[in-house]
């Protein structure tokens, strides 16, 4: 192969990846619409009185024996189903939101988000932050809709002239577990673990901040102050600070 060919090389295979990722997102928002199609019909059959709670199961053992080689109709994922078209009884919901998340992501959203407000929640950060389903389940499990609230509350009334929109940027505060730190470190410690995880820790702030520098130097007058991390956040548009403490 000759270096000149591979340009051309490499476009045919840009385009064999974009469709197949097409393929993929396609394939993955047909599914969700099945389910939600096929959580439907059940939900509205066990309204009726042909249908009781055991015929879920004699309709997973239907399929089970008909199509041996489908899988994800087992009874209990029948009933996740269900619960999924009570959850979202809205077809266009359905069509132009969660299709974007896979199905494990939903059982987790339905499974472990005690309210409605809690699931919303997670449901657009998942879709803006592009989480899988591990991630999902890290963010679930440090209580980031709690902290987010938390520090919503504590805004500053002179935030609400800004044009910018700052509810759910912030967090109370954040978990750096992924530092592995032990429990007695210094704030350099920190601060240099922070920048060797620093995939992690964007992760943590939100895929919208991008890193700007340490120790970065700022004179006001006639005097210079050195921010421990700079960060530019691009919805809003603004530089914001983190002074590290521990």
């Amino acid at each position: 192969m000759t270096d000149k060919l591979q340009p051309q090389f490499a476009e045919i295979l840009a385009l064999i990846k974009t469709a197949q990722n097409y393929v993929i997102a396609t394939s993955n928002q047909e599914l969700i619409k099945l389910y939600w199609s096929i959580g439907k019909y059940i939900s509205e059959r066990l309204k009726t009185s042909d249908w009781g709670q055991k015929t879920i199961e004699q309709l997973a053992t239907f399929i089970q024996t008909q199509e041996p080689g489908i899988k994800g109709f087992e009874r209990r994922n029948l009933y996740r189903m269900r619960q999924f078209y009570e959850t979202y009884p809205d077809a266009e919901i359905v069509s132009a939101v969660l299709t974007q998340l896979n199905w494990t992501h939903h059982s987790i959203l339905m499974s472990r988000c005690k309210t409605e407000a809690e699931r919303l929640f997670y449901t657009q950060l998942t879709t803006t932050e592009r989480y899988t389903t591990r991630e999902l389940e890290r963010q679930i499990n440090s209580g980031i809709f709690e902290r987010t609230l938390l520090a919503d509350a504590k805004l500053p009334l002179a935030t609400q002239s800004q044009p910018q929109r700052l509810a759910g940027v912030f967090r109370d505060s954040y978990i750096l577990d992924f530092l592995n730190l032990p429990p007695s470190h210094s704030e350099n410690d920190l601060k240099t673990a922070l920048i060797l995880c620093l995939k992690d820790f964007i992760l943590e702030l939100g895929r919208d901040f991008s890193f700007m520098g340490q120790e970065y130097r700022l004179q006001v007058g006639n005097t210079d102050f050195f921010i421990d991390l700079l960060f530019y956040h691009r919805e809003l548009q603004s530089l914001v600070a983190f002074e590290l403490k521990y």
